[in-house]
């Protein structure tokens, strides 16, 4: 029955990057908050759970989109934050091509970044399309995708996975946690942020990041860029 119905409606593959985002692909529940005119900043710090709300800035590094600041005048509609990406990376295309291998590393995750990060070989996101490809071993990784917030017990085995990677290597600090340590960023086993254990050179915010935010994140990597 699945058979004839997949060969009856086919399958859908998104057009982007190349042919930008269509209208039902913008995400509608991973907006950062925007202050309104009368915003309370510093309730909006006071009610945020990760120190997000700095001043008179949202660090969206940090924000989980848990909409406590709601409640102080802080909106939350588009679009979602994209990818910082390094010089370095943005170079990386010189160097790889357009072809990358991608090592996913869950180093203290609640598997939400997980499962978004999975979508990106289903038939609708299709990254090998793209020649992005998942592999199992650092060996043949040329980027270490990165989620969760970075536990005690795993320093050491990210940095050895990242020290098995061969040259030129890359990471990617996927989500919240991996940039800040999110909710986590206050409990006994959280270590650090990503970037003070490995080099980071782009960072996704979001939690979790949509798997076009992922996407965006990857390509830049590949010193590819959306489509306007």
């Amino acid at each position: 029955m699945w058979v004839l119905r997949g060969l009856r409606k086919g399958i859908l593959t998104t057009g982007y990057p190349g042919k930008g985002l269509a209208p039902d692909e913008v995400p509608r529940s991973s907006f950062p908050p925007t202050p309104s005119a009368d915003a309370d900043w510093a309730k909006g710090g006071g009610l945020c759970p990760t120190g997000a709300i700095q001043g008179e800035r949202v660090d969206a590094g940090r924000c989980v989109y848990c909409r406590r600041c709601k409640d102080a005048g802080f909106r939350f509609e588009g679009p979602a934050p994209g990818p910082m990406a390094s010089e370095r990376a943005a170079l990386a295309r010189r160097v790889l091509g357009r072809s990358l291998h991608v090592l996913v590393l869950d180093v203290g995750s609640c598997n939400g970044c997980n499962m978004e990060v999975l979508n990106l070989a289903n038939p609708y996101y299709d990254f090998n399309r793209l020649g992005i490809f998942f592999t199992n071993t650092p060996k043949h990784a040329d980027v270490l995708l990165a989620v969760g917030a970075l536990n005690k017990a795993m320093v050491e085995t990210l940095k050895r996975t990242y020290e098995s990677m061969p040259e030129p290597k890359f990471v990617v600090a996927a989500g919240a946690c991996a940039m800040s340590g999110g909710v986590f960023k206050d409990t006994d086993g959280f270590a650090s942020p990503l970037g003070d254990a490995v080099p980071v050179d782009v960072e996704i915010p979001g939690c979790p990041p949509t798997p076009l935010q992922l996407l965006d994140g990857l390509l830049l990597i590949g010193g590819r860029r959306r489509a306007p």
